[in-house]
C-alpha cells in the first residue's frame, strides 16, 4: 500500500506509540491523520505541528457511540491503527474484583473489534486499505503478572487473524504488531532496555506498505518468540516466577 496521500486514524494517538504513528504518517506524506484521543486538548501539540494534516477526534474506544461517531465523521480513512490500550497491573485472582480485567478486555479487545467493524465499510468504499493492530508479547505468552492485559492481547491477536480473513476480499489487509518493551508510560514499570515509540511506528508503516501479517517490532518480542519456539514450558515457568519476585520486592 502506498502511504503517500493516505488517510489514517490512530486510536490513543496523543502519546506514546500512537503519537509516533501520527508523526510517521505525516512524514510519509499522508494526506490526513485523525488523532483519536479521549480529550481533544491532549492532541493539540500534534495538530500544532502539522495543522494542514492532523485532526483531533474525540474517541474513547471503550465507548461504542464515540467509535460510531468517528466513523461517520472520518469517511476518507484508508488506514486504521488500533493502538489504544489499557493496562491496570492487577492480577486475575489476587485483584479484589474483575473490574480491571473487564476494562482491559473492553479496550484492548472489544475496542479493537468495534473499530474494525465500524471502519470496515469505510475502507471498502475507499478501495480497501489497511488495519494495524498494536498488540503485545503478552499476546504470545501468557504473563500472570499482567493479569487481564495478557489475555486481552491473546484475544486481540486471534481476532486479528479472523478479521484479516474476513476483510481480505475487500482488499483490506490486517497487520499485527507484536510489541515487547517500549519507552512509554504504560511500560514505566518495566526494567531494562526499551525501544523508542518511533521505532515501533516505523515497523508499523513497513507492515502496511508490504502487507505483512504479523511482525515482532523489537528485540524483546523477537527473543520471546524464539524462546517460545525453543522451550515453551521454560518460558511459562519463567513468567510464573515473576509473581514470586513481586512478592519479595513488595514484602507480601
Amino acid at each position: 500500500m502506498e502511504l503517500k496521500g493516505s488517510v489514517a486514524i490512530v486510536t490513543g494517538g496523543n502519546r506514546g506509540i500512537g503519537e509516533a504513528f501520527v508523526r510517521a504518517f505525516v512524514a510519509a506524506g499522508a494526506k490526513r491523520v485523525y488523532v483519536g484521543t479521549r480529550t481533544l486538548s491532549n492532541a493539540e501539540h500534534l495538530v500544532a505541528e502539522a495543522p494542514d494534516h492532523v485532526v483531533a477526534v474525540e474517541l474513547d474506544v471503550s465507548k461504542l457511540k464515540q467509535i460510531e461517531a468517528a466513523a461517520k465523521k472520518c469517511t476518507d480513512v484508508s488506514v486504521v491503527v488500533n493502538n489504544a490500550g489499557a493496562f491496570h497491573n492487577k492480577r486475575l485472582i489476587g485483584a479484589s474484583d474483575i473490574s480491571a480485567a473487564t476494562d482491559e478486555m473492553n479496550v484492548n479487545y472489544f475496542g479493537l473489534l468495534n473499530m474494525c467493524r465500524a471502519f470496515a465499510p469505510t475502507l471498502k468504499s475507499n478501495g480497501g486499505g489497511a488495519v494495524v493492530n498494536v498488540l503485545s508479547g503478552g499476546g504470545l505468552a501468557a504473563v500472570p503478572a499482567m493479569g487481564g492485559y495478557s489475555p486481552s492481547k491473546f484475544a486481540a491477536r486471534a481476532a486479528s487473524t479472523c478479521i484479516r480473513a474476513e476483510l481480505a476480499p475487500q482488499n483490506t489487509h490486517v497487520s499485527s504488531l507484536i510489541v515487547g518493551s517500549v519507552d512509554t508510560r504504560m511500560a514505566s514499570h518495566v526494567a531494562g532496555l526499551k525501544e523508542q515509540p518511533s521505532d515501533i511506528a516505523k515497523v508499523g508503516l513497513r507492515a502496511i506498505k508490504h502487507s505483512i501479517d504479523e511482525v515482532d517490532t523489537d528485540r524483546m518480542a523477537v527473543e520471546l518468540r524464539a524462546n517460545l519456539a525453543r522451550d515453551p514450558k521454560a518460558v511459562e515457568r519463567a513468567l510464573a516466577r515473576m509473581l514470586d519476585a513481586e512478592k519479595i520486592s513488595t514484602g507480601r
